[in-house]
């Protein structure tokens, strides 16, 4: 049974990910994964997403040249944004919510 704190520790972990992308999440992920498998689980799932949305914005900002980028940097944005929502939901209903789109690096 998952605690009512992990959960809300790992739906901290998305929410603060809107005001600080990186060091937030990995500093709530680093100082928690120890103590519970589903912090660590989505302190992972948040951080493989954070680095693969990062490569397809990369990738996005490099085909700008040929004026497609431009349509796949917005798409993306929502999509992060929608996912990220997504994601903190199913971490506080106490679920494992896999993020589409993610290289499962970590």
């Amino acid at each position: 049974m998952i605690s009512n704190e992990d959960r809300l520790i790992a739906a901290a972990i998305y929410v603060v990910s809107f005001f600080t992308a990186l060091i937030g999440p990995l500093v709530i992920w680093v100082v928690k994964k120890n103590d519970s498998n589903f912090i660590d689980y989505h302190g992972r799932e948040y951080l493989n997403f954070f680095i693969s949305y990062c490569i397809y914005s990369i990738i996005s900002f490099i085909l700008t040249i040929v004026f497609i980028g431009f349509i796949m940097l917005a798409i993306i944005g929502v999509l992060a944004f929608i996912f990220t929502i997504i994601a903190a939901i199913k971490a506080y209903e106490g679920k494992e919510y896999r993020i589409p789109f993610v290289f499962r690096i970590l």
